[in-house]
């Protein structure tokens, strides 16, 4: 967060480019685990979030190494795949997952990178900051969706944009391997996996002229150090705040099918560990996603027969509210395509589109502190049908997304403040049955510097999900997913960093239960050290 002119530091303001994320930790010694430091000392315990683990069917296994590599620079590391003999073919694999291990010590800024097989982007992700004495850390990602990229032989590429010199000098070591797990005995093959996983490399796709479910991931990211790396803090010209935009802080990630409306979505507010000015925050634990930067995902099957024709379509992805010529936002996408296997040609039509009128109100009231109001939104109905070999299909989506936020500043941005909330509500009905998806996102913050050059940072961020399947009024299936993270750390300004005095507490809860059963883990570290691991599921 680019707060304060008088520090004009995001604590980690110089970042590259942008899984479900686990580490090692130690256990914590006792309920309460063991007695922190006074502040922080050069070392602290490896990075952990509370986010379960990838589940795996415990068959026999066979491991590819895609990457081992160690990044000084921006120069990708380029390679090749080829998918493993002993678990048999796609079509034999349970689950596959990948993983990234690393390792760095010294001084470094928080670093996003990227990983892609074929052109397809399977991973995204941004590394936590070192300690002196070193830090290590692991990714996990079920990446089984990538079947159809992962049957074949591919290239390989991966970036995690590094600047290392006197002052920084983390170079970042990183090893990623694929774990194929072979469907054998009971144990079933993966099902409802694409049939083909399609880069957007350009502006144009070309899809099979069978498909019959079209689905597009953007790994959308305010990235590269500039002011859209902190959308959501962005004042209209008029506003005296150092970050600005024309429109203020709304952001809308659209997607479009030869210059029709076809998705909206609300952006996720990331926060990566140099966020908020203050890096202690999120040494032991990052905010949400940080490291698991997900896909948002459209449903473009209502498209489909209009892209099923044979003939090449433009694809786009825009950011919404991002000032004319201004860049800072990341947006690499993934077709991933289903085929009617009775059919050689699905026809269909594309039925209603009613995209809303986009709202966006951004108020500024100049007092002591400045306050910025903000609300915005959209909605978009899309439904289409597909003429298939086991009968006609109807698709209809239906998305609204909102935004409400509350910028308070003082003089020279000290404090500076946001309360901000995010949905993006979701309905697809699939003939008679329809899910239903509403997630939530939140932020509540502060940053303030005292009279003794003390800056602290307050600051609680949430991920929210509810998901309802739903068929002929009946329940079918239900989830609820609430990731809440709450951080409270400060340090002296200006001086070497022996000489900072750190504190700092962070706690994070993941909580997900349903009709698939609960996890529930808390994690809490004060100056470094993990003092509460509890699960209640």
């Amino acid at each position: 967060m680019r707060s304060l002119k008088i520090t004009s530091v995001i604590g980690g303001l110089v970042l590259a480019a942008g899984a479900l994320f686990t580490a090692h930790p130690a256990a914590a010694d006792g309920p309460t685990g063991p007695t922190p430091p006074a502040e922080f000392s050069t070392d602290w315990h490896d990075p952990v979030t509370a986010a379960p683990p990838v589940a795996t069917p415990g068959t026999r296994t066979c491991e590819v190494t895609l990457a081992a590599t160690r990044f000084r620079d921006f120069t990708p590391y380029r390679g090749s795949y080829a998918p493993p003999k002993e678990c048999g073919t796609g079509a034999r694999w349970n689950k596959v997952v990948l993983r990234l291990d690393g390792q760095v010590k010294g001084r470094q800024y928080d670093r996003l990178g990227y990983l892609t097989l074929g052109g397809v982007e399977i991973l995204r992700t941004s590394t936590p900051e070192p300690s002196p004495d070193g830090i290590s850390w692991s990714v996990e990602k079920d990446v089984t969706r990538y079947r159809d990229t992962l049957s074949r032989p591919q290239p390989v590429e991966m970036l995690i944009g590094n600047v290392v010199n006197e002052t920084y000098t983390g170079v970042i070591d990183v090893r990623v391997t694929l774990t194929f797990h072979a469907a054998e005995g009971r144990v079933k093959p993966a099902a409802g996996t694409p049939d083909r996983v399609v880069p957007l490399t350009g502006a144009t796709l070309t899809t099979p002229r069978n498909t019959e479910r079209v689905l597009a991931e953007v790994y959308a990211t305010g990235s590269g150090g500039g002011c859209e790396e902190f959308w959501y803090l962005t004042v209209p010209d008029a506003a005296p705040y150092s970050c600005k935009a024309t429109d203020g802080p709304y952001r809308e990630v659209r997607i479009s099918v030869d210059g029709k409306l076809a998705g909206i979505a609300a952006p996720f507010p990331h926060v990566w560990t140099g966020g908020w000015s203050n890096p202690f925050l999120w040494y032991v634990t990052p905010a949400p996603r940080a490291f698991d930067v997900q896909p948002i995902t459209y449903d473009l099957t209502p498209f489909a027969a209009l892209l099923n024709d044979g003939a090449a379509h433009r694809v786009e992805v825009s950011v919404a509210g991002v000032p004319a010529g201004q860049s800072g936002w990341s947006i690499p996408t993934n077709v991933l395509l289903w085929q009617d296997e009775g059919s050689e040609v699905v026809t269909g039509g594309l039925d209603r589109h009613e995209p809303g009128t986009p709202r966006n109100s951004a108020v500024y009231t100049a007092g002591s502190p400045d306050v910025l109001e903000t609300t915005g939104g959209d909605t978009l109905t899309v439904a289409g049908h597909l003429n298939t070999s086991h009968g006609r299909v109807a698709t209809t989506v239906t998305r609204t997304v909102d935004h409400r936020s509350t910028h308070r500043w003082g003089a020279d941005e000290n404090p500076d403040a946001l309360t901000a909330r995010w949905t993006d509500d979701e309905t697809v009905t699939v003939g008679r049955t329809a899910t239903h998806t509403r997630r939530t996102y939140t932020m509540d913050g502060e940053i303030a510097v005292d009279g003794a050059n003390r800056l602290r940072t307050e600051l609680t961020v949430g991920d929210r999900a509810a998901v309802d399947v739903v068929r002929n009024g009946k329940r079918l299936s239900w989830s609820r997913l609430d990731d809440t993270y709450t951080g409270d750390a400060s340090f002296t300004l200006g001086v070497p960093r022996d000489q900072r005095h750190a504190v700092g507490t962070g706690t994070e809860r993941y909580r997900l239960y349903g009709s698939a059963g609960c996890y529930d883990r808390s994690l809490t570290s004060v100056q470094g050290t993990v003092t509460e691991d509890l699960r209640r599921c």
